[in-house]
């Protein structure tokens, strides 16, 4: 790749600038891409947008920055777009600092603006190349997602449609699954979560031991189509369907796995006052420590979800010194051991807790490992 040092003004790359969703982030009058589909939004809070601002005032350097120059002549931001965006918003009256906006400020504290000269290194390769340098010079700074990396390597119309939908602040995606879904649109995290439900929902990457392999499936098949209707689709699916699953709404509802619980259960009708009945006796059950788990349970009646409260080492040492080391279950079958260590013995619901047993020492007895673990399994 070639690479050559350029000084380039402020007032030059703010030329002509241009943010919307028909045109894209465009600057250095039409010339410059600023946001190419291989980079991440626009996601510097106000104290960092504020600092470039006041870097460039008091003529700090800013760090270098680094476009791809195409064969047209044209170019592409492939290392500075948080920096370049932060200055050009400004200088368009976007934004102000210390209640002064950039047309607010004297002609000779304008010129200073403009007149910075930001280092810029020119860039010429081909696409692997390009996308190699992108990976490399973004370690340091805003740190890319997992999906960012993604989007840097399936770049397309599928792409670009998909982020429209999932990708941008209050965009449909988000309006829709904010209460459901954890994550911020703007950091590709709602968009990763609908590729995460999909590529499971259609078994894609199974037998790979990469955790993202499904993802990576699902968009290197759909890289050229063009749009993103089939994921929006099922997405929309899911999400509608919890609405009507669920219909009263908990905090504890956001971040579950709802993709495979939907594939699972969609086809089936369920009572959903009885439902929630039940999700409103285990949300006041002591015993459930994970509440978010409940959803998952009254779906698939599997207590692993609800992290069960254990009993203490209180309450194992007094059931153990009230039964004297004996193992019940082994005096009852007549076996030659039936005295054990507190260490060689584990707790055990008298009455489990699925038929109301409550984790108390008085529902509580010591059972030797071997048939706690058998009486577990039954």
């Amino acid at each position: 790749m070639k690479i050559e040092l350029h000084e380039i003004s402020v007032g030059e790359i703010a030329k002509n600038y241009i943010d919307n969703a028909e045109e894209g982030v465009v600057g250095y009058d039409g010339k410059l891409n600023i946001r190419p589909k291989y980079q991440r939004e626009f996601v510097y809070d106000n104290e960092k947008r504020d600092a470039v601002i006041d870097t460039i005032v008091k003529r700090f350097p800013l760090n270098v920055m680094y476009w791809v120059k195409n064969e047209d002549g044209s170019f592409e931001v492939l290392d500075g777009q948080q920096r370049t965006i932060s200055f050009c918003q400004y200088v368009k009256g976007e934004f102000s600092i210390a209640d002064r906006a950039f047309h607010n400020l004297t002609e000779p504290e304008q010129r200073r603006i403009l007149n910075y000269k930001v280092l810029v290194y020119f860039c010429e390769g081909d696409e692997d190349e390009k996308l190699a340098w992108f990976r490399i010079i973004n370690i340091a700074g805003e740190k890319l997602t997992e999906q960012e990396l993604r989007n840097a390597t399936y770049t397309g119309p599928w792409l670009t449609h998909a982020k429209s939908i999932f990708s941008k602040s209050n965009c449909a995606a988000y309006l829709l699954a904010k209460d459901y879904v954890g994550g911020s649109p703007i950091r590709q995290e709602i968009l990763e979560t609908a590729l995460d439900w999909m590529g499971k929902s259609l078994h894609l990457g199974e037998g790979r031991r990469e955790p993202d392999a499904h993802i990576r499936a699902y968009m290197g098949t759909h890289q050229h189509a063009p749009n993103a209707n089939e994921l929006w689709t099922y997405f929309r699916n899911v999400i509608e369907w919890v609405q009507l699953t669920f219909p009263k709404y908990r905090r504890e509802m956001k971040g579950i796995g709802w993709g495979a619980l939907y594939d699972e259960f969609h086809e089936k009708t369920f009572d959903t006052a009885a439902l929630e009945q039940r999700i409103s006796a285990l949300m006041a059950d002591d015993d459930v420590t994970n509440k978010k788990g409940i959803y998952p349970y009254v779906l698939t009646g599997k207590e692993k979800f609800l992290n069960i409260r254990a009993f203490t080492e209180s309450q194992k040492r007094q059931a153990y010194e009230r039964q004297g080391g004996i193992c019940p279950y082994c005096e009852r079958e007549h076996r030659a051991k039936t005295h054990y260590e507190l260490s060689e013995m584990e707790g055990d619901h008298i009455t489990p807790w699925r038929e109301g047993g409550k984790t108390t020492v008085e529902n509580l007895q010591m059972l030797c490992k071997e048939h706690n673990r058998t009486k577990s399994c039954n």
